[in-house]
């Protein structure tokens, strides 16, 4: 058996855990036909084959438009519900252990979509997968960054009854004209409420992005984060805080962050001693799931055994799991690769 064929296997194996994921980007067009039909909304796409096609978008605006387009069908609890179970099953069987995942109420709210409704059925999902595999899970709550902070302050009321779901607060959505200082004072509240804080930043915005998610709005974490590798200061920084990363290299590599997953900086990222951590952000858009994140690292980077060891590492110590939690989880990988 080649090395390659044996760090797949490991790939697979490995209990892993996943940091960065929306759950509105795990909409397989096939599920998003079917519960389509089951609410009587038609969607602009004739065919499952014609949704497949207008897939092969070659910028994130592109993407955001099909986004929007499918989150168009979720409109009761049980819709929030299958979707997020589809998604657990499926790392389930990956052997993903734990998952951090986003969700967007402002897409929703602004369909009249109540807020009650969508975190009802994720919250469920997640308990369900709890109960049925023992899979953990912390749900963060995302402020679209094209929408107002006024916007993001009453999306903040609303989530107020149920903060008990809520671990941590995110900043999604169109980056480049939509800096983390605009939302400056809807974080400060947010981290007064005890709440986490992430944001994306530097996947296509500049590094002056990423200093102000550190110095501004004064995130635990960052998601994607390659172009802060422009700034030595920033990268610096970044490790002398021992923020995570949470990379995405599908997703990356689908949206021409990366023109060629040979030139994916995530090695780069490890070799400089950050704290970087495989994700797939939105799978059912960019072509794969957890394992599929791993599987193009080990053919088109050349990870080695002690890189993909490294990166498994970093996604359960860089995850918001209790120190018990991720003791046992690092037992178990370290008892694999050994």
């Amino acid at each position: 058996m080649s090395t390659t064929d044996t760090l797949l296997q490991l790939a697979e194996k490995m209990p892993k855990t996943e940091l960065h994921l929306h759950i509105e980007g795990t909409f397989e067009p096939e599920q998003m036909f079917a519960i389509a039909q089951r609410n009587q909304v038609t969607l602009k796409y004739k065919t499952i084959d014609e949704l497949k096609a207008a897939y092969q978008f070659t910028q994130l605006q592109d993407f955001l438009d099909l986004y929007y387009q499918g989150m168009s069908v979720l409109l009761h609890e049980a819709d929030f519900y299958d979707l997020t179970m589809a998604y657990l099953t499926k790392m389930h069987k990956e052997n993903v252990v734990h998952v951090e995942i986003f969700f967007d109420p402002q897409g929703h709210l602004s369909r009249d979509v109540p807020f009650e409704v969508q975190i009802t059925g994720i919250y469920n999902a997640l308990q369900d997968a709890k109960k049925q595999w023992g899979m953990t899970s912390k749900l963060i709550m995302s402020f679209l960054r094209h929408l107002s902070e006024e916007s993001a302050f009453e999306t903040l009321e609303l989530a107020k009854p149920y903060l008990e779901w809520i671990d941590g607060i995110g900043l999604d959505s169109s980056e480049v004209g939509h800096p983390p200082a605009k939302f400056a004072n809807v974080f400060q509240a947010c981290r007064d409420l005890g709440l986490k804080i992430t944001a994306h930043a530097g996947e296509e915005g500049p590094p002056e992005y990423v200093w102000q998610a550190l110095d501004v709005i004064q995130v635990d974490r960052i998601d994607h984060g390659n172009r802060a590798l422009e700034d030595e200061a920033l990268v610096a920084e970044i490790k002398k805080r021992g923020l995570t990363l949470t990379v995405c290299p599908l997703s990356n590599l689908k949206l021409c962050v990366v023109n060629d997953m040979a030139e994916h900086p995530i090695k780069k990222m490890l070799a400089l001693g950050l704290n970087a951590t495989v994700n797939s952000d939105d799978p059912a858009y960019f072509g794969g799931y957890m394992n599929d994140n791993y599987r193009a690292l080990i053919q088109k980077t050349a990870v080695t055994k002690a890189e993909l060891l490294q990166l498994a590492k970093n996604g359960i110590t860089c995850s918001w799991m209790s120190e018990s939690e991720k003791k046992a989880h690092l037992q178990d990988l370290e008892k694999l690769f050994h």
